[in-house]
């Protein structure tokens, strides 16, 4: 698996700024295998969940750490997101070009 394959184009308005105050009344996007895509609220997951399936829970907290700049040689533009502090000035990241 590769972090490529999660990169999408999401509008800005789509993406949660704040938690929701009733986390069961959050919004959740269903993509099936089909492409057909559903706008829900997350309580209804359970209607997509069958016995046997894993449920893999992300509890990390985002950073708005995006670095954009410009490579010395060619100039072409990248992308850099801070994802975590490791120590001192070192940081776990990623880059796109």
């Amino acid at each position: 698996m590769k972090v490529k394959d999660f990169d999408y184009f999401l509008p800005k308005e789509a993406i949660a700024q704040t938690p929701w105050p009733k986390r069961d009344e959050c919004r959740l996007l269903v993509l099936e295998k089909n492409g057909m895509i559903h706008h829900r609220i997350f309580r209804d997951i359970l209607d997509y969940l069958r016995p046997g399936d894993t449920l893999v829970i992300n509890v990390t907290k985002v950073i708005p750490a995006r670095v954009i700049g410009r490579k010395e040689k060619t100039g072409g533009k990248v992308e850099i997101f801070l994802l975590k502090k490791i120590n001192g000035e070192k940081w776990e990241c990623i880059l796109r070009p």
